[in-house]
């Protein structure tokens, strides 16, 4: 069983009609909204699993996020060291999930093939693709130690990876352990809890009816008996959790 730990480590201020896909066709008012940054520790006594890396600060700044700290500090801050950690999970190659990947030296990285196999092809050069990710990060990471998942399948004893696709080629969410009920790591299968509520697809898609066939699978896991759901970019993960010192992030289980 696992501890997990969802570390907020940059914020930005957007709005819904910036998030949600055809805004205008739900004829309501636009609004302002926070988006938040996450990334995800999975500990027990034998392991700490990172999942996912954020991104980097000077990336961050060029496109207008605000880093509260570098992730690989904050890794620091909760007693993990990058350099011991020997497994980082990638749910999907955003430019905002891959830009501490160099910190995990002893890491082996475990991605969906089909996410690297799009990332690494042509047709990720296309301008709404290619805005998405930092060509140097997936150059590094295609030259690191991996592991490719093809779809479903086990990370380690207790944490379960289910591909969903949609929101990129080969998104991934986690099932994990934990000590009182599942917890599953939705990552950017659901940005915002309201985008599961209403099935509103967000801006930034792959193949949209794959990103809404993935709302329905986040919500049949989370519907299991006391499953905690982590949203991948909500504030109101902040509120729906314990938080742990210094407002760093929360501790879910």
């Amino acid at each position: 069983m696992y501890e997990v730990t969802a570390l907020r480590y940059g914020t930005r201020e957007t709005r819904k009609s910036e998030c949600y896909l055809d805004w205008n066709s739900y004829g309501e008012p636009d609004a302002e909204i926070g988006m938040d940054y996450f990334f995800w520790v999975l500990r027990n006594s034998d392991t700490s699993i990172v999942v996912d890396t954020g991104f980097h600060p000077d990336v961050g700044e060029r496109r207008g996020r605000t880093c509260l700290f570098p992730p690989v500090e904050g890794l620091r801050r909760i007693g993990v060291e990058p350099e011991s950690v020997e497994t980082v999970v990638l749910t999907h190659l955003h430019y905002d999930h891959t830009g501490s990947v160099e910190a995990f030296a002893n890491a082996e990285l475990v991605v969906q093939r089909s996410e690297l196999e799009f990332w690494t092809g042509t047709e990720a050069q296309q301008p709404r693709h290619a805005a998405v990710i930092e060509a140097q990060e997936i150059e590094r990471i295609a030259s690191s130690r991996l592991r490719l998942l093809d779809g479903d399948g086990w990370i380690a004893p207790g944490i379960e990876a289910i591909c969903v696709g949609g929101h990129s080629p080969g998104q991934t969410v986690l099932v994990v352990d934990a000590e009182s009920a599942p917890v599953v790591i939705a990552s950017d299968a659901i940005h915002y809890y309201e985008e599961l509520e209403l099935e509103r697809p967000f801006e930034i898609y792959y193949d949209l009816e794959a990103m809404i066939e993935g709302y329905r699978t986040v919500r049949r896991l989370a519907e299991q008996p006391g499953a905690a759901l982590l949203a991948g970019h909500d504030p109101e993960v902040m509120s729906r959790f314990p938080v742990i010192e210094d407002g760093l992030g929360v501790r879910v289980a």
